[in-house]
């Protein structure tokens, strides 16, 4: 290999033109920073934030970004409103999180033949544990007290359909009602 006066102060400033480069590359790959918010507009993002988790059930959620917006704008009117409707209407808003959780779930295939209504529930419950990985509970609670569905049978065969799909069918055959509480899905007759 040939060697001439300078080559090593050569190949170094190859190096690190190669770095300079390589380093001007990366920072033009990087998004540009967004600039900052203003107190007003993190306020109404919290404030956001809380709609969102509120329309979906999740009351903490709900009550822990209306304070943070209100602790950045106390100014806030409908922050105050909002919270004070989650004091009036949690279990309501727990429902229909409840509600909106239990319908996200997906029930691959569900069959009964001739099952009574305690079986068919059961039978439900155990899927969505196992298709929601134990994070949504059916919970079900039958309220008959003249005992009006203790005689429904129930035979269905449906494929790939939300859990709050399948409560439905079953609740046509056995001529009941589901309501979504807080803790619980209430079955009672029509």
């Amino acid at each position: 290999m040939a060697m001439y006066p300078g080559y090593s102060t050569h190949i170094a400033m190859q190096k690190i033109l190669i770095l300079v480069i390589a380093a001007a590359t990366a920072v033009m790959a990087e998004p540009p920073a967004s600039p900052p918010q203003s107190a007003a507009q993190q306020a109404a993002a919290y404030y956001a934030k809380g709609m969102a988790a509120e329309n979906s059930g999740d009351v903490a959620a709900a009550r822990a970004a209306y304070t943070k917006a209100l602790q950045i704008n106390p100014d806030l009117a409908n922050c105050r409103f909002r919270l004070k409707e989650l004091d009036l209407n949690e279990p309501k808003v727990a429902a229909k999180g409840r509600e909106g959780k239990f319908g996200k779930v997906m029930v691959a295939a569900f069959h009964l033949d001739g099952a009574t209504l305690q079986e068919s529930l059961d039978a439900l419950n155990q899927i969505i544990d196992k298709e929601s990985k134990g994070l949504v509970a059916g919970n079900f609670v039958v309220q008959d007290p003249e005992g009006k569905l203790a005689s429904a049978k129930i035979t269905l065969n449906l494929k790939n359909l939300p859990a709050s799909a399948v409560m439905k069918y079953l609740m046509t055959q056995a001529n009941a009602k589901a309501r979504y509480d807080e803790h619980a899905i209430v079955i009672e007759p029509k």
